[in-house]
């Protein structure tokens, strides 16, 4: 029998008149489908804010099926982040792309404005209102140079991306109303145009905690998927077994999207007291888990990895002359290098699972079908030896 987000999946593909919400409370993420991807355990809510203090705050704009965009906010904590910054670092694994803000980061090695992703063409007017929002918070009066790090992901297929329709007010939508709980994902907010594998992309995020012998830390990623390559889910080649996406919408009359090339934003987050030089380590892992999937950083892909502490010891104050640096020992970072890849992994699947059919402004890209999916890893965990 069917499962009730099956039998939605399929009325979604031939034009169902599901409501969005009722949508995205059937499509489930890949562990509730049954999809283990990797041995390290979940944070409680196996999301970016499993990491104390982080938050996310989305502000999507759908309109007809000309207009499919938005904005996703991170918050590293709920405090003035321009006097309280936290140690980054930035990763590029294939610079085709638009990161405003990165040079500050890779000189300084700290952040001191939220993270803020959006479509190409709104990377700009996001800096903008972020920069207008930041300016007009209590102890802000005499800041006089911010560097607010935008990141993007081209969702020109699904959104009239010329338009460039993100407003002021969208931004601050995302900017003061993070959740610091649950994480919508899926197509919300950034990823509410973006298209990956062929198949509708957008939003995901996942966690890893760490034992007590090995830190009792938190590392959470959150990601926006707009990237392509040979899908690939805890180890199967599930590609194999679904239908080309092209082929797939062609037979719902509609253009295809691509499946080459486009982007991915990568943020990882963790309490795990590192410096900028570690979190440049602990970066890396994330492309670990984007190769995973099956993507290889196409020559038109921006693939960009943002990762900072939230280490409430290692905050900087822009006024102190002498700032901390605390950093776990080189030895002690394989098992943060695990969970970011790991992490990573699982919320790139979770942003295909949790996607719903988007039906834009060049053409629909259909939800990932979960059916042959699951059934192709069922497949191969069932040929693998007893003791997997």
């Amino acid at each position: 029998m069917m499962k009730p987000w099956s039998i939605l999946l399929f009325a979604l593909a031939a034009g169902g008149a599901a409501s969005a919400a009722s949508a995205a409370e059937q499509r489930p993420r890949a562990r509730e489908a049954g999809v283990v991807i990797g041995t390290l355990p979940t944070g409680p809510r196996n999301a970016i804010t499993d990491v104390a203090g982080v938050g996310v705050g989305h502000a999507t704009l759908n309109e007809g099926t000309r207009l499919h965009t938005g904005v996703t906010a991170i918050l590293p904590h709920a405090g003035n982040l321009y006097r309280q910054r936290v140690p980054a670092a930035i990763v590029v694994g294939n610079g085709y792309g638009k990161l405003a803000g990165i040079t500050q980061v890779q000189e300084l090695g700290e952040l001191e404005t939220p993270i803020l992703l959006t479509g190409t063409l709104s990377t700009w007017k996001v800096a903008d209102a972020t920069v207008d929002w930041l300016l007009r918070q209590p102890g802000m009066e005499q800041v006089r140079s911010i560097n607010p790090v935008v990141g993007e992901t081209n969702d020109g297929y699904l959104s009239d991306i010329r338009a460039r329709p993100v407003t002021p007010a969208l931004v601050e939508r995302a900017l003061a109303s993070p959740s610091y709980a649950d994480v919508e994902e899926g197509d919300v907010g950034a990823g509410a145009g973006t298209v990956a594998f062929g198949w509708k992309g957008g939003i995901g995020t996942s966690s890893r905690h760490l034992s007590a012998a090995d830190g009792d830390y938190t590392v959470g990623v959150l990601v926006q998927s707009n990237f392509g390559g040979e899908l690939t889910i805890a180890g199967v080649p599930v590609w194999k077994a679904l239908p080309d996406p092209a082929a797939y919408a062609r037979s719902l009359a509609v253009p295809p999207p691509s499946t080459g090339d486009g982007s991915i934003m990568m943020v990882v987050a963790t309490d795990a007291p590192l410096d900028a030089a570690q979190l440049q380590r602990l970066a890396k892992r994330a492309l670990v888990g984007l190769a995973r999937t099956g993507s290889v950083m196409s020559n038109g892909s921006g693939d960009y990895v943002i990762a900072f502490s939230t280490a409430k010891e290692n905050r900087r104050d822009p006024e102190v002359a002498v700032q901390p640096a605390r950093s776990v020992a080189g030895e002690a970072m394989s098992p943060l290098f695990q969970a970011a890849a790991e992490a990573t992994e699982e919320a790139i699947v979770n942003s295909l699972f949790r996607a719903h059919t988007v039906q834009g402004h060049r053409g629909t890209a259909a939800a990932l079908p979960l059916e042959p999916v699951l059934e192709a890893v069922r497949r191969a965990k069932a040929a693998l030896p007893a003791s997997h």
